[in-house]
Formats: structure tokens, sequence, C-alpha cells
């Protein structure tokens, strides 16, 4: 009976890729639009000196909401909408390099880890320009110190500030002036260093905290839940839990990473060692809240989402095969 709770992996070769690319798109679309405002809202608090401009999550958004409006928690976003790309190639490469481990290992923490630290090398190499470009539009309208580039505001009669057209080209234009090409891929050392092990991290405690094969060792959802329970509502749970665990284990990373492209540093060692002088342990904990609070519906939707894709994608000769 316990081996039936076992959740299986449907794997690369399972797919019909035709359909999985198709819906692919809406559910990466989806979750970034879920996501985007707490996004926003842990670089602020990554970036901001201390507690200067807001004293935490909540008041980070009730703040950007009275001043900027809505629009103001979606600073950037038009330009972090390319990371599409990133997103459907974290996916390709992710399963790809699970089918090529699997030639070698069968078991699928090692393929999970493996997998994961190389889908997010390849996606970061196509992130961190539109990263930066975004997160220098997230800061527009904070103090002056705390972006090296401004671009013009709009004030409206309520006092609210808003973004005129063509500020994404304007700032584009500022950093490459500035830096050149380079520029566009400051912090990307620091963003291998925050995010690979993130990746690595969180699809082995995905599939441990979900109990799929392999894991059966392991206490699991699986086991604690009635035998009734349904195997996407489990996946639903343990993505969270895995976000969280791997949130907590990268964050600090997380923190040096943001202040490299937020601020202009070049060293992330230095970066590091100036957080630590100046703001101590807790400074290693920015946005730690706000990045798992932004990580649960990434995780929920991710998870129902991406899990969703794989069965409607399946190849139909293996449908009757398998048990939800």
């Amino acid at each position: 009976m316990q081996q039936n709770r076992n959740i299986q992996i449907i794997e690369w070769e399972d797919l019909d890729k035709r359909k999985f690319y198709s819906f692919g798109v809406f559910m990466t679309m989806t979750i970034r639009a879920t996501v985007y405002p707490a996004t926003l809202i842990r670089t602020r608090l990554q970036v901001q000196k201390g507690k200067s401009l807001y004293n935490g999550t909540f008041d980070a958004f009730f703040k950007i909401l009275r001043a900027e409006g809505v629009r103001g928690l979606y600073r950037g976003f038009m330009v972090n909408t390319f990371t599409l790309i990133s997103g459907q190639a974290y996916i390709t490469t992710y399963e790809l390099v699970r089918k090529y481990v699997s030639n070698y290992s069968k078991d699928n923490t090692i393929k999970s880890l493996v997998a994961g630290g190389a889908a997010s090398l390849v996606a970061q190499t196509i992130t961190v320009p539109i990263d930066v470009i975004s997160q220098q539009l997230m800061m527009q309208g904070q103090g002056k110190h705390l972006t090296r580039f401004r671009v013009k505001l709009k004030t409206e009669a309520d006092g609210k500030t808003k973004m005129a057209f063509g500020q994404t080209r304007n700032m584009i234009a500022q950093i490459f002036a500035a830096d050149g090409f380079q520029g566009f891929y400051r912090g990307y050392v620091a963003s291998l260093l925050t995010y690979i092990p993130n990746s690595a991290v969180w699809w082995p405690f995905y599939h441990f905290y979900a109990g799929k094969k392999d894991f059966e060792s392991w206490k699991q959802l699986s086991k604690m839940a009635p035998s009734d329970c349904p195997h996407l509502l489990l996946q639903a749970m343990a993505g969270p839990l895995a976000a969280a665990t791997a949130s907590t284990v990268t964050n600090p990373m997380d923190v040096v990473r943001a202040r490299v492209q937020v601020e202009g540093r070049t060293s992330v060692i230095e970066t590091f060692r100036h957080l630590l002088a100046e703001e101590g342990f807790w400074g290693m904990t920015k946005g730690l809240s706000a990045r798992i609070i932004s990580s649960i519906p990434t995780a929920i939707v991710m998870v129902v989402g991406y899990e969703t894709l794989k069965r409607v994608s399946l190849r139909p000769e293996l449908v009757d095969s398998r048990h939800w």
C-alpha cells in the first residue's frame, strides 16, 4: 500500500514537447506577475541602509502602495517579462540534464541536484542583464544614495510618482554609457553563487518533502498524509517547504547580489565584508521574510502549474499508466 503512495516523476521522454512549451509560457508569465511585488519589496529592503526607509516587508508594502500606488509595486515589470526566455531555458535544461545524469546514476537526489544547478547556470546567464535593468527601475523614487542611475519621474496630482514612457530605454543607455556591456552582467558571479545553490537545494528538498520515488526511507509528507490525499496537494505543500529551506540557506548571498547589482560594486567578497561590518550578522537576513513570502506563492503556483503542465503534456499512450 505504501509503495502506491510514492509519486511518480514524469521524465522528459514522457512529454509531448509541443504542449509542454505552449502551456509553459502561460504558466511562467502567471508566476512572474504573481510574485513580482514581493520581489520588488525584497530588493528595496536588501539595498536600503539599516531601516532608513522601511521597517520590514509589510511596512514596505503599505508605504509603496501609499506613495506610488499599485504601479509602484510593478516598477520594471515589463523588462522582467523577458525572463520568460530564461524560464523556458531553465525548464528545458533541468529536464535534459536529469535525463543525461540518469545514464550514470538512478539516484533521484543526484539527478535533481545536478540538474537544478545546471538549469540555474543557464537561466542566470540570460536573466542577469534583465535583473540589472529591472532592479535599477525598482529603486527609482528611493533615496539618491541607493542607486547609481536616475530616471525622470512624473508626480501626479495625488502626490504619487510614476515613470514616464521610455524610462527603460533611458536606463539601458545610462548603464551602457557608465559601464559598457559588462555593466549588464554586474553581479553575475554573485547571482551564480546565489541561485545555483538555491536551485540545486530546492529540487532535492521538493522531492523529499513530496515523497517521490528514491526517498522512501525519509519521513515525508506522503507518509503523514491520509491515504486518499491527492498527490497534487502534497506537491503544493512540498514546494513552499523546499522554497523556504533553500531561501534561508542562500539569503546571505542574495543580499550581497542585490548590493552588487544596484550599488555598482565590483567585488563580492568586499561587499560581503562591508555588509558585515556595517550591519553585522542580521544584515545577512535582510529581505528574508519578503523572500520567503514571495517564494510561497511562487512555489505553489510553480509546483501546481508545473506538475499540471507535465500531466497535460504527457504523451497520450502513457496517460492510462499513470495514477495521481
